[in-house]
């Protein structure tokens, strides 16, 4: 039986796993689900990641290694809710580690 609902898919050029792994690892409740590999018979290296299905706040995503025709814009971006001043430092700090960039407006860019 499918599962209803929606799950956001967001685009990598062969850093989906990475970026899963990331993004689960800043949010207490993510988790990781199932990682797709590509076979022999696959466009891309055998054994080499296409898609990672992962979870964080009851929120499904999948990861896509798409390639690199497209990339990331201000178009696109998730608000985090925070109870205190506490959790939003916690999530400015993890979201701008690493090559995240701070933005006006208490927007911040990861480093996807």
């Amino acid at each position: 039986m499918i599962e209803k609902g929606f799950t956001t898919c967001l685009w990598f050029d062969g850093r989906a796993e990475e970026a899963a792994q990331y993004y689960t690892s800043v949010f207490e409740d993510g988790r990781i689900g199932k990682t797709s590999r590509y076979t022999e018979a696959g466009p891309g290296p055998a054994g080499s990641v296409i898609t990672v299905d992962f979870e964080i706040n009851g929120q499904k995503f999948v990861a896509l290694n798409g390639g690199p025709e497209f990339s990331f814009t201000e178009a696109i971006s998730f608000q985090i809710k925070c109870e205190n001043q506490a959790e939003v430092d916690h999530y400015w700090d993890r979201l701008t580690e690493g090559g995240g960039q701070e933005v006006q407006c208490g927007w911040v860019k990861d480093r996807f």
